[in-house]
């Protein structure tokens, strides 16, 4: 057995889930649990399972189309070549950043495109908090459907089941700025966090996971006052999205985007024991297609020459909407907002999607970072982020 191949034998075993390609509408109690011992698997889990998670986990596929959105080969960023001034940066940060691909689009051509920890460009990747912006996407199309009249309509009108709640007051503009002043531990590290709990704790009989448990939480701000970052409030947008256009999420995301936009691979996104994504996390999708969703939402998300959301919609999403407490990075609609009109897609453990219109720039990056998040790691990914910029301004 090889060391890869036994990685994967002890992920599936620590995992206690049976490693088949799930496409049933229920989960038992342990695959709950494992799917939340997710943020504490130890570094050669990491590398050997961001790749197969829907091989470990129940999930439902995103189908693709017929038509695959063109990425053609454009000249190599000349400072990334093997004898140009950012090899070595290069080769530091794939080692010590865990890269697993980085693939680099400047004005529709990719430019630069690299693979290590076993990942190819058949292979998918875990985009934990990524599908955020996904998600909150879908909240433009279903409105631009008609399906959701507003973003300013109260959470209860779609979720019936958090009426009486903490959410009572709570728009879904609120939902997507996570600003709903309901209180939140995002605790990667800590196995009694919010964000873990959300996943291990049992849901009441007759609800979803997520409203189960986010219909208990208490308040600490008014609706609308205090920005804190929220997984299980993009969940219960995920769940919106559906009671709104009663159609489950992969099915709408692969009927608004996967399918007429071209991606190249089917993606998948984990379900939970009702059998509904949790839209806060955990789509798997190939580092190109990643790519591709950078460029899209940057080209205006439009399909045949239309937008798929309502004018001013991305303009609105991809700006700073509310405080974060650093100057240097805000949050919009579930995107995270930087100077000079650039925007993320950010998840842990090193996944990103990282939009430049200015440079007609997207750099999509799969990693396994051997922590959730990390200050430094950050910094380093802002930085060859920079050094990718300024390559393209010297070599456009």
């Amino acid at each position: 057995m090889t060391p890869r191949l036994a990685s994967l034998a002890l992920l599936a075993a620590v995992s206690l889930v049976p490693a088949a390609r799930a496409q049933s509408t229920a989960t038992p109690p342990v695959a709950r649990a494992a799917a939340a011992s997710v943020l504490f698997w130890s570094q050669a889990q990491r590398e050997a399972g961001y790749s197969v998670m829907d091989t470990l986990f129940p999930s439902r596929i995103v189908r693709r189309g017929d038509r695959v959105m063109p990425l053609p080969n454009g000249k190599p960023l000349a400072a990334f070549t093997p004898t140009g001034a950012q090899s070595a940066m290069f080769e530091r940060y794939v080692a010590e950043q865990k890269l697993a691909g980085i693939v680099v689009v400047v004005d529709g051509k990719v430019r630069l495109e690299r693979y290590a920890l076993g990942h190819t460009p058949a292979k998918k990747w875990t985009s934990f908090s990524v599908a955020k912006s996904f998600t909150s996407t879908l909240v433009g199309a279903a409105i631009k459907d008609g399906f959701i009249k507003s973003i300013d309509e109260p959470v209860t009108k779609y979720i019936a089941q958090m009426r009486g709640s903490a959410y009572d007051s709570v728009s879904i503009r609120q939902l997507l700025t996570m600003t709903s002043g309901v209180k939140w531990n995002e605790d990667y590290t800590d196995p009694k966090s919010d964000v873990a709990m959300l996943f291990f704790a049992p849901p009441d009989s007759g609800l979803d996971q997520t409203v189960s448990y986010m219909r208990k939480l208490t308040r600490e701000a008014p609706a609308g006052s205090k920005w804190v970052y929220k997984t299980g409030e993009t969940n219960l947008i995920g769940n919106l999205v559906m009671e709104a256009t009663h159609k489950s999420l992969a099915e709408y995301l692969s009927e608004k985007i996967w399918r007429p936009v071209g991606m190249e691979l089917d993606a998948s996104w984990l379900i939970d024991q009702v059998g509904h994504e949790a839209g806060g996390c955990c789509l798997q999708v190939g580092l190109r297609d990643y790519a591709r969703i950078g460029v899209w939402i940057m080209n205006g998300a439009k399909v045949n020459g239309a937008p798929i959301v309502p004018d001013g919609w991305l303009n609105a999403a991809t700006v700073n909407q509310v405080n974060t407490g650093d100057p240097g990075r805000g949050y919009g609609y579930q995107w995270w907002t930087e100077t000079e009109g650039r925007f993320n897609a950010v998840g842990i453990n090193g996944q990103s999607i990282h939009v430049d219109p200015k440079r007609k720039l997207v750099v999509a990056i799969s990693s396994a970072w051997p922590q959730a998040t990390s200050r430094d790691r950050s910094i380093a990914r802002a930085m060859l982020w920079q050094a990718i910029a300024d390559a393209v301004d010297a070599d456009p």
